[in-house]
């Protein structure tokens, strides 16, 4: 039986943390990686320093915010969506999907949503809406599909945030927000960590305030999604602490699953022109061959 481990890292800067980016890569060797704030345009992602150690990418980069890439070990991964459809004039590079290793995966970066009431709240509320429609298509398309990334949302007071007494009024702990993330699971998605994990405090992510990381006040907000076709190949999960434990390290540590590899007759059939566009529908997924307090 062949495995796939796949992972979410959300680098906060991938020029400024390169370097830990690919000891992460060379030591814990993920087949598929997906990777949030890139804080770079696409000319600034290191595509050649990955080839170099065996990965392919692909990216949608964003001066100073924001950005996406995902990665796949011996292969390229075949884009087939950037950008979330169902808003034409939304610029940020928040979502890129892609066909690698017999798997559609979505990589996103969901929007912070701090400060709260106010615009920027409102657009993490429009912005989960659309992916609601979207995930929709992809739970029924009948291919494996991974929605894996920063989703900026702490599920659940008990097991998923270290004390949320401080954080009451912080757009991940907000009311709106975890009942789109109930609705998105309520679909058929499967949260792969509390799955394995049903009753055990994970963290993902330790600010960088008050000694977060030395205190273990940790949240957890980085999360991959398994939708029905995939989630009874779930093995296994994990996250790679000892990154957040570099020196000027990002405030999030890896996340990872391992899988059974699907079957080569469910594998994504390739499609020869990959989306681009910002659609203003949810189209079926198009998919290819097997070959912060913080940000916006």
């Amino acid at each position: 039986m062949g495995k796939l481990k796949i992972a979410t890292f959300n680098v906060n800067g991938i020029g400024t943390r390169e370097q830990h980016l690919l000891e992460w890569l060379r030591r814990e060797s993920p087949d598929i990686a997906c990777l949030q704030e890139l804080k770079a345009i696409d000319q600034r992602f290191p595509a050649k320093a990955l080839a170099d150690i065996g990965y392919g990418a692909i990216w949608h980069g964003q001066q100073s915010w924001n950005g996406v890439a995902i990665l796949a070990k011996g292969e390229k991964p075949v884009e087939t969506r950037r950008g979330l459809p169902g808003d034409p004039d939304d610029t940020h590079s928040r979502y890129i999907e892609a066909a690698v290793h017999g798997l559609a995966v979505g990589c996103l970066y969901l929007p912070n949503g701090n400060p709260q009431p106010g615009p920027k709240f409102d657009y993490k509320l429009r912005w989960m809406d659309r992916l609601l429609a979207y995930a929709k298509v992809l739970q029924s398309s009948g291919l494996p599909v991974v929605l894996a990334g920063d989703y900026n949302v702490v599920p659940t007071d008990a097991l998923d945030i270290y004390d949320p007494k401080s954080w009451r009024k912080d757009a991940l702990l907000q009311p709106a927000p975890r009942a789109r993330y109930r609705e998105l699971l309520a679909q058929g998605w499967t949260d792969a960590l509390r799955h394995l994990h049903p009753d055990e405090k994970i963290f993902t992510f330790w600010d960088y305030f008050r000694q977060h990381w030395q205190r273990d006040a940790g949240l957890r907000i980085d999360h991959l999604l398994l939708n029905g076709t995939l989630a009874p190949k779930l093995l296994g999960c994990g996250v790679d602490r000892w990154v957040r434990d570099l020196e000027k390290a990002s405030d999030h540590a890896p996340t990872w699953i391992e899988i059974e590899a699907p079957d080569a007759e469910e594998a994504p059939v390739s499609s020869s022109a990959p989306s681009r566009r910002r659609a203003t529908s949810a189209p079926r997924p198009k998919a290819p061959p097997r070959a912060r307090r913080k940000g916006t």
